[in-house]
């Protein structure tokens, strides 16, 4: 009896790292939002309870609010599948015996470990500029050049172009799943005569579908909470007109540029229910196009 308390307190004693940190950075931090969501509260004074207000007045008179929803909507249902695509077409370009093949993946990757940062947007901002290389590079075929941060639709491509070239870690998830598609099924193909084309729809896609659900969740939700780029390429005001205004850039200027930490909060919770909502509709869609090996059909 003694021995095997003495092991449970040592588990506990290992674990209590995390469960200290998970309770303390966000257990107790997920309440405290929850409450001051249905306050007013500016940082600096007592919160006030004022029940729903915040709720609906973010619904019924914050126009700035639907706006910031509009703009991430965008973002995120062009944004997500351009990074799935390219990190899907990557993978298979990758997906060979090349002795190089360990640097390509490594040099491709590279963009998803700095592509968030502050001088990687710092950068982006300049490339984009009206005399930057990617005005140069349309004037040099003949088109003209965009005013990148006077157009808000094309600010907002900025974000997403951005966000497009970060697909280094669906590519090596995809990669992984590549490897695991046995050979014999292209072989068998191959010998009924299925071209490439062919053969892409009709055995990788249908293998990878469980690979593909997982990466379009992850990525959806890190879309949801994009917030550097925008911040940083729009100076923090989410211009031009709002354009680049993401859902996350909004939410951090309620809570430290206006001090309303209870409207911050509320919006906090309607992007977790937005993202959960999602979630549950790619979950419950998967049944009728993802295909697991262990399952008939």
């Amino acid at each position: 009896m003694k021995v095997a308390l003495k092991k449970d307190i040592t588990g506990y004693a290992f674990i209590s790292p995390f469960v200290v940190g998970f309770l303390v950075f966000t257990f107790v931090p997920i309440l405290a939002s929850l409450y001051l969501s249905f306050t007013d509260y500016d940082l600096f004074t007592t919160p006030s309870w004022v029940g729903i207000d915040n709720y609906h007045d973010l619904f019924t008179s914050d126009k700035k609010f639907w706006k910031s929803l509009k703009v991430t909507f965008l973002y995120v249902f062009i944004g997500v599948p351009l990074r799935l695509f390219f990190a899907l077409m990557v993978a298979m370009l990758l997906n060979t015996a090349s002795r190089a093949v360990g640097v390509y993946r490594t040099l491709f990757y590279l963009p998803s470990i700095i592509g968030g940062s502050v001088a990687v947007s710092i950068m982006w901002r300049n490339l984009y500029g009206d005399k930057g290389i990617i005005n140069v590079m349309l004037e040099a075929v003949g088109l003209d050049a965009v005013r990148w941060f006077a157009d808000p639709m094309a600010a907002l491509w900025m974000l997403i172009t951005l966000s497009a070239w970060q697909f280094g870690s669906s590519m090596l998830i995809f990669l992984a799943g590549l490897k695991n598609i046995p050979a014999s099924l292209y072989e068998a193909a191959s010998v009924d005569g299925a071209n490439g084309i062919n053969r892409f729809f009709k055995i990788t896609v249908p293998m990878l579908t469980p690979i593909i659900l997982f990466n379009a969740i992850m990525q959806t939700i890190g879309a949801f909470m994009t917030f550097v780029p925008a911040y940083i390429i729009s100076k923090g005001t989410g211009g031009p007109l709002d354009g680049t205004l993401l859902y996350s850039l909004y939410l951090f200027r309620q809570g430290f540029q206006f001090f309303d930490m209870g409207t911050a909060s509320a919006m906090a919770w309607i992007m977790l229910i937005i993202v959960s909502v999602l979630t549950a509709v790619l979950f419950l869609s998967s049944k009728y196009w993802v295909h697991y090996e262990s399952k008939e059909g």
